[in-house]
């Protein structure tokens, strides 16, 4: 039976967070914001002081990056993988014509007689998918997606409303990788994988690079904040996780603050590879955290965080429910939020550490904290969301609008 908290203080950190940042300097992160930042629609997401909860949970602030309205895709994932898609396009066209396209070029019909030519491809439990399939519709190229079994089948519509042919497999997620991999060497298509495999880490590196998109912003919104002591991020694959660390190793050395990565129970290879000193691979793996939900770590992450992380934990499925309607309630006065079941683990860690005396004895965690948590999506699948938290997502948001619209009335009156 899989315990359903656990906790691992990682001995091979290091002061500074990662060490081998060779993928991730400031050029190549900068080049990664300057391409992003120029797509339309581009704007940063807003970064949520969580006052309210953090009163009352005694640490002296938490703030929240939600990444619901990213691109109108739901999801922080629309960062990576379109990225990522956009970047083998203008390494194709440079290839056969001597040519490197701009984005903006792509988006145009200078190129597309190539592009609609070249098939992109990936697997995915979903927010992946759709970022890909978003990005080969915004770039002009054909694109395959496969998801597993267990994708739902509002994930599966909102990547194919991008034009993209899904292919639903038979097995798991880490199986259905493996298939698409093969498919995609047989048949000659790109492959847009957010893992790595063997030494084929210039794609996955590629759509971590534009995870930093996100935290660039979350470091411009900290001007007048004070900079965070406590990083809890969760962990599937490990992308995010290792954006994460790898970006603020590279901002902050040896001031980085302390990460925490956190994934479910029942899905986490992560604790299992820091438990093992190596990276290894799970023969079964199940969660609700349906983004969360991978066996195997990517290489490149697992490089990235094995020194880099701080402390590994798992957390059970059965709270996620809770800290779904306790962002979208917001019983202490915070901006209600809606946050899909992915976008919870974070929380869900801190909770428990906060709760646990030995455990917020042991991360320092206290009234002068302040907690960094990545809201990496909304409801991105719309009737699971509205079943696990008692009530739709646009009724939540709805609730924001008001809490927004009377705080503005409040201080109208008091100028």
């Amino acid at each position: 039976m899989t315990e359903p908290y656990r906790f691992y203080e990682n001995p091979r950190s290091t002061r500074r967070g990662c060490t081998d940042l060779s993928e991730f300097s400031s050029t190549t992160l900068e080049a990664a914001r300057k391409e992003i930042s120029s797509w339309p629609n581009y704007r940063p997401t807003p970064l949520i002081s969580l006052s309210g909860l953090a009163k009352a949970k005694g640490v002296g602030a938490i703030l929240y990056k939600d990444e619901g309205g990213r691109f109108g895709l739901g999801t922080f994932k629309a960062l990576g993988g379109a990225y990522a898609v956009c970047r083998v396009l203008q390494a194709a066209i440079l290839d056969r014509t001597g040519v490197s396209p701009s984005s903006e070029e792509l988006r145009q019909d200078r190129f597309r007689n190539i592009t609609e030519t070249i098939t992109v491809a990936t697997a995915t439990d979903g927010n992946h998918g759709r970022s890909v399939a978003w990005g080969a519709n915004l770039f002009h190229c054909r694109c395959v997606v496969y998801v597993p079994c267990s994708c739902s089948l509002n994930r599966e519509l909102a990547i194919a409303r991008y034009g993209a042919q899904v292919v639903r497999s038979a097995v798991g997620y880490d199986e259905t990788v493996h298939q698409c991999l093969q498919d995609a060497e047989a048949r000659g298509w790109l492959l847009i994988s957010d893992t790595s495999w063997g030494d084929n880490e210039n794609t996955p590196a590629t759509v971590m690079q534009g995870y930093t998109v996100m935290t660039r912003e979350v470091l411009d919104q900290l001007a007048a904040a004070k900079r965070p002591t406590h990083v809890f991020v969760q962990a599937g694959v490990g992308g995010l996780a290792g954006a994460v660390c790898a970006f603020f190793s590279e901002a902050w050395g040896v001031r980085r603050p302390r990460l925490i990565v956190v994934e479910p129970s029942g899905a986490a290879c992560m604790f299992a590879s820091a438990l093992a000193g190596k990276r290894v691979s799970l023969d079964k793996v199940r969660s609700i955290m349906v983004g969360l939900e991978s066996g195997e770590a990517s290489p490149l992450a697992w490089r990235l965080l094995e020194q880099g992380t701080d402390f590994f934990m798992t957390v059970p499925d059965s709270v996620v429910p809770d800290c779904m309607r306790l962002l979208a309630a917001s019983p202490y006065g915070d901006p209600p939020i809606v946050a899909g079941e992915s976008a919870v683990a974070g929380l869900a860690g801190l909770l428990y550490v906060q709760e646990t005396p030995w455990l917020r004895s042991k991360l320092e965690l206290d009234a002068t904290s302040s907690v960094l948590l990545f809201g990496t999506e909304a409801d991105t699948d719309p009737d699971l969301y509205s079943k696990l938290v008692g009530m739709t997502a646009d009724q939540v948001r709805r609730r924001a609008d008001f809490t927004e619209h009377s705080s503005d009335l409040s201080s109208a009156s008091i100028s």
